[in-house]
C-alpha cells in the first residue's frame, strides 16, 4: 500500500489517473500545456424534458487539435454533488495538456437509473461530436470518476455503444466507446440499504437482479477500456475491497488495468484537509 498527502494525490492525479494507464495507453498529447487555462462554463450538452443538461470545458491555452479529453463525474452519493466542486480535481490534468470536462448529471433525488448513465452517455456523445471545436482527438476520449461518479465511470467504460444505457439526450448516432477509465473510491457494487429499501439510485421496489444489473462490476469485458483505479485503505463509505473485486476482475479477462491503495486514508481523501 502506498501513503498519500493531498500534494502526492494531486501528482499522481495527473501523471497516472489521468495518463490513462500509465504502461498501456500512455500516448504522448498533442502539443504541451503552457500558461493559463481557458474555462468555459455551463455549456449544454443535451436535454432531459426541460431540463438543461450542462458541462463545463478546461483546456489549455496554447491550440491543439490531437488532445485527449477527461470527462470528470462528481462524487455525493447520487443524492448531492455538482461539477462546479471538480475545479480543483481537474487542474493537474489541464496542466498536462489534457482538456477537461467536469459534467453535471441529473440526481437520484431527480429522476432514477437509468438516467445518470445515460447523461453520461450523452455528455460522451457531445464531446466526440465537438472534438474539432475542443481540440480533442475523438478517438481519445476518457473518464475519471469519484465515488458515485466514480459507478458512473466504470458503468460506461463496460457499455460502450450498447443501445439500452446510451438514453436519447443530446447528439445521437455518435459512439460512446472510450479510451480509458479512472475511478476513485468507486461504488462498484450495489446493494440494497439495510431496512432493506432500494439503493438511493434505483426505484422503490428494485429486487436483487436490479441492483446486479445496475452494478459496473457485472460489465467487465474483455472490450473494457484500459482502467486505473484508486482507493484507501480506511474508506468506511465504499471499502476498498469493492475496488480490489473489480480489479480482479478485469485482470481476469485481461483488461489492463492498475490499482492503488493508499494505506490509512478515508473516502474522498483528495478533498480531506487532514492530507493537506
Amino acid at each position: 500500500m502506498q501513503q498519500m498527502t493531498r500534494r502526492g494525490f494531486l501528482e499522481t492525479a495527473g501523471l497516472a489517473a489521468v495518463v490513462p494507464t500509465a504502461s498501456a495507453i500512455a500516448a504522448q498529447n498533442g502539443g504541451s500545456a503552457r500558461g493559463s487555462a481557458s474555462v468555459e462554463k455551463n455549456i449544454v450538452y443535451g436535454k432531459a424534458g426541460n431540463t438543461d443538461l450542462r458541462l463545463d470545458i478546461y483546456k489549455p491555452s496554447d491550440a491543439s487539435n490531437k488532445r485527449m479529453a477527461l470527462i470528470h463525474l462528481h462524487g455525493g452519493g447520487f443524492l448531492r454533488g455538482s461539477k462546479d466542486t471538480l475545479a480543483d480535481r481537474v487542474e493537474p490534468s489541464v496542466a498536462l495538456g489534457y482538456v477537461a470536462i467536469p459534467i453535471q448529471y441529473r440526481l437520484a433525488s431527480e429522476t432514477k437509473w437509468p438516467a445518470q448513465i445515460e447523461d453520461v452517455k450523452a455528455a460522451i456523445r457531445w464531446t466526440r461530436a465537438n472534438a474539432s471545436r475542443l481540440g480533442v482527438d475523438p478517438d481519445r476520449i476518457g473518464v475519471v470518476g469519484y465515488s458515485a461518479g466514480g459507478h458512473l465511470a466504470l458503468f460506461a467504460a463496460g457499455t460502450c455503444n450498447r443501445p439500452e444505457f446510451e438514453g436519447k439526450n443530446g447528439t445521437p448516432g455518435v459512439s460512446t466507446q472510450l479510451a480509458s477509465c479512472a475511478a476513485y473510491y468507486a461504488v462498484t457494487e450495489l446493494t440494497p440499504q439495510r431496512d432493506g429499501k432500494a439503493h438511493v439510485l434505483l426505484p422503490d421496489g428494485s429486487d436483487e437482479g436490479a441492483h446486479r444489473a445496475a452494478s459496473p462490476i457485472n460489465y467487465v469485458a474483455k472490450t473494457s477500456p484500459p482502467t486505473i483505479i484508486f482507493h484507501g485503505t480506511a474508506d468506511v463509505t465504499v471499502p476498498i475491497e469493492s475496488s480490489e473485486r473489480l480489479f480482479k476482475k478485469l485482470r481476469e479477462v485481461q483488461v489492463p488495468v492498475e490499482f492503488h491503495g493508499f494505506e490509512g486514508v478515508p473516502h474522498a481523501f483528495d478533498s480531506n484537509p487532514e492530507f493537506a
